[in-house]
C-alpha cells in the first residue's frame, strides 16, 4: 500500500494529521507492507524568509479576523496537538517560507531520510520555535538525521529538487487539492485535513481488503487462464 500526504510545514493540522495517522499504522497488521510518500505543498509560496509579524498577526491578516480571536484560534489547535501527543508554541512561533524544507525533504528521501527529517522540520517550527528558512538551521537538523552537512549545505546553496518541489504542487493541482493535510491511499481514496485515528484506520483496512480481494481474483484468473511455456502460450 502507498499512501501519499501533500502538507506544509507552516501547517498544523498537517503536523497533526501525519501524527494521527502514525497512531493507525501502529495497530495496523499489514503496516510493514506500507509505504509513506511524503509530498510538497507550500500554503504560502510568497511567505518572506524573515517576517516582520507574529504568527497572530498573520492569522488575523489572511482570515480578517482580530488578534485575539487568533490566538484563541491557536489555543484550540494546541489542544487538538496534546491530544495527539504534541507540543505547540505558537507564542514564538517563527512565521517563514517553507521552500528549502521542502527541497531538504527530497534530498532527504533520496537518502532514505524522508520521514526522519519530516518529522523534525515539523517539530522545529512549531515546538523548538526555528527558522525553517534558515540554512544553518536546515544543515543542523539534517545532521541530527544522519545526513552529509557538506553536501545538505551544497543542496541548500544551489536550486537542487527545486523541480521536485513543483513536481509534487503541479500534480496536486491536477488532483484538484487546495487545502492540507491531503492523504491519498494507492491513487484510489482520500483523506483531507487531520482526521480522527479511526478514520484512517478504516481507510487502511478497506484499502487492505481491496487489495487482497484483486490479489485473489488476479490469482484465480492466472490459475485458469491462458498458460506460456516453451516459448508459446496455451489457452
Amino acid at each position: 500500500m502507498k499512501i501519499q500526504i501533500w502538507s506544509d510545514f507552516s501547517c498544523p493540522f498537517c503536523y497533526i494529521g501525519k501524527h494521527h495517522l502514525n497512531k493507525a499504522m501502529a495497530s495496523f497488521a499489514g503496516k510493514e507492507g506500507v509505504e509513506v510518500v511524503l509530498r510538497s505543498f507550500e500554503l504560502d509560496p510568497d511567505a518572506p524568509k524573515q517576517s516582520q509579524n507574529n504568527i497572530y498577526t498573520n492569522l488575523s491578516e489572511k482570515y480578517d479576523m482580530s488578534v485575539q480571536e487568533a490566538r484563541e484560534m491557536t489555543q484550540h489547535i494546541s489542544q487538538q496537538g496534546k491530544q495527539a501527543g504534541l507540543d505547540f508554541h505558537f507564542d514564538t512561533l517563527v512565521p517563514t517560507n517553507t521552500f528549502d524544507a521542502h527541497r531538504l525533504l527530497h534530498y532527504a528521501a533520496e537518502q532514505g531520510a524522508m520521514e526522519a527529517i519530516g518529522e523534525m522540520l515539523f517539530k522545529a517550527l512549531f515546538t523548538d520555535s526555528a527558522n525553517l528558512a534558515d540554512r544553518e538551521t536546515l544543515v543542523n537538523l539534517a545532521v541530527q538525521a544522519g545526513l552529509d552537512g557538506s553536501e545538505v549545505t551544497n543542496v541548500l546553496n544551489s536550486d537542487r529538487y527545486a523541480d521536485k518541489v513543483r513536481e509534487d504542487e503541479s500534480l496536486a493541482r491536477q488532483l484538484k487539492i487546495t487545502s492540507v493535510p491531503f492523504f491519498v491511499f494507492d491513487n484510489k481514496y482520500a483523506l483531507s485535513g487531520a482526521q480522527p485515528v479511526s478514520a484512517f484506520s478504516e481507510v487502511l483496512v478497506k484499502v487492505q481488503e481491496e487489495a487482497q480481494r484483486l490479489s485473489e481474483v488476479e490469482s484465480q484468473h492466472y490459475g485458469h487462464g491462458p498458460s506460456c511455456s516453451d516459448g508459446e502460450c496455451k489457452s
